[in-house]
C-alpha cells in the first residue's frame, strides 16, 4: 500500500477534499500532521474528513465580519473571548470542526486565559461564523457540539441559526443581539465595502450602531 502524508495534498483554493472511514485517532494524527499554521478549513464527522481552501473573497468577508462583531461587542460593552479558527472536537461524538470566527461572550470568564479548548470540559462557542459553507455536513457538526448560534454568510446573505432541541432553526434576530436588524444590515455594509473600502465601512457602520444604541436605549 503506497502512503502518502496529508502534508502532500494540496487542496485547490475554493475546494474541497473529502476522506472517508477515518478513524478518530487518525484524524487526531492528520491535525498534528496539518499542524496549525495553515490556510485549509478541517471539519470531521463520523468517520468522514472535509479539508477545504477558503477563496481570497472568503478571507476578505470573513474579516470584515468579525470585525462587526467586534464592534457589536465594544458598543454594547460586552465582554468576548475571541478564538477564531480554533478545531473544536468531541472524541465521544466523532465531530470536529474549525470555524472560520467564533466568540465565546456569556461563557467568556469561563474561557479567559485559555489557549487550548476541551469540549469535554469546556462549553462549545456562543456564536460561530462560517463564510461560505463548504458542505451542509458543517451544520450537522456544529449542532452535534451544541453551538447555540451560528452565522452562515453566502452569496452577499446572512442566514442566522440558533440550536433548539438540537437542530438549527433560522431566525431572523440574534439571540446574542436582540433588536439589532442584524441579517438586513450587515450584508449591505459588506457590499459597501467593495466601494468604500473596509476602514470607512466599519466606522459608518459603528455610527450607525450608536444610533441604533441611543434609539433603542440599550444602554
Amino acid at each position: 500500500m503506497v502512503q502518502i502524508k496529508f502534508t502532500q495534498i494540496e487542496v485547490p483554493t475554493g475546494q474541497s477534499v473529502l476522506f472517508h472511514n477515518i478513524s478518530w485517532t487518525d484524524f487526531e494524527k492528520i491535525l498534528e500532521e496539518l499542524g496549525e499554521h495553515r490556510g485549509t478549513r478541517i471539519t470531521y464527522n463520523q468517520g468522514t474528513l472535509e479539508i477545504m481552501a477558503p477563496l481570497p473573497e472568503h478571507e476578505f468577508d470573513k474579516e470584515l465580519l468579525s470585525d462587526f462583531v467586534k464592534i457589536i461587542l465594544e458598543e454594547l460593552d460586552l465582554e468576548r473571548e475571541c478564538f477564531g479558527s480554533t478545531t473544536f472536537k468531541n472524541q465521544s461524538m466523532a465531530q470536529g470542526i474549525e470555524p472560520d470566527q467564533c466568540f465565546y461572550i456569556k461563557n467568556h470568564l469561563l474561557m479567559r486565559g485559555k489557549t487550548r479548548v476541551d469540549l469535554t470540559v469546556d462549553p462549545p462557542p456562543d456564536l460561530a461564523i462560517e463564510i461560505d459553507l463548504a458542505s451542509k455536513t458543517q451544520i450537522s457538526t456544529y449542532a452535534a457540539l451544541g453551538v447555540p448560534e451560528l452565522w452562515i454568510y453566502e452569496k452577499n446573505q446572512l442566514q442566522i441559526y440558533t440550536l433548539q432541541d438540537g437542530k438549527y432553526i433560522q431566525s431572523v434576530m440574534s439571540p446574542n443581539f436582540p433588536d439589532l436588524p442584524i441579517v438586513e444590515v450587515i450584508p449591505e455594509y459588506i457590499q459597501r465595502s467593495k466601494t468604500e473600502g473596509a476602514s470607512a465601512t466599519l466606522k459608518r457602520f459603528r455610527q450607525w450602531l450608536r444610533k441604533q444604541i441611543h434609539d433603542k436605549n440599550y444602554i
